[in-house]
């Protein structure tokens, strides 16, 4: 199964993946529309620790700890591919803490959020790998 791999020797630290992230969330047809006066809320995160950076992503893990705790059955996988029932999920963010890599996390809205490898908002490639201008971030199988 494909899924989003980071090389932090490439990331410049840029950002332009949360933006990517949070303008496909919001399926919009013009970013600066979609995202003036919002704060982007994207599902893709980025940290920095000294002078490396790199893009915190969910891993849809086999074993997801974020699925076998969900108390409403809120997650479920489909095609490998972890996602949020919103309409279940009752925010408890059971999913937030269980969560190894730290990629599961409140929304504004309520419900939690996760990257869902943009299966429902484009073309088969997820927006951050689309919008990232150093290529640090990859959309492919490694055979795991």
């Amino acid at each position: 199964m494909k899924k989003v791999y980071v090389n932090e020797k490439w990331c410049l630290g840029c950002r332009l993946c949360e933006y990517y992230c949070a303008f496909a969330a919001a399926g919009g047809n013009d970013m600066a529309k979609a995202l003036k006066g919002v704060k982007p809320n994207s599902r893709i995160k980025i940290e920095k620790h000294g002078d490396i950076s790199f893009a915190v992503s969910c891993r849809h893990c086999k074993e997801a700890l974020c699925l076998r705790g969900c108390i409403t059955g809120a997650l479920g996988v489909t095609d490998g591919v972890v996602a949020i029932d919103h309409e279940r999920c009752v925010s408890c963010y059971t999913c937030v803490l269980l969560c190894p890599y730290g990629a599961v996390s409140p929304s504004p809205e309520g419900p939690a959020q996760k990257c869902e490898l943009c299966v429902k908002t484009t073309d088969g490639s997820p927006a951050c790998v689309k919008g990232c201008p150093n290529r640090a971030i990859v959309f492919e199988d490694r055979g795991e």
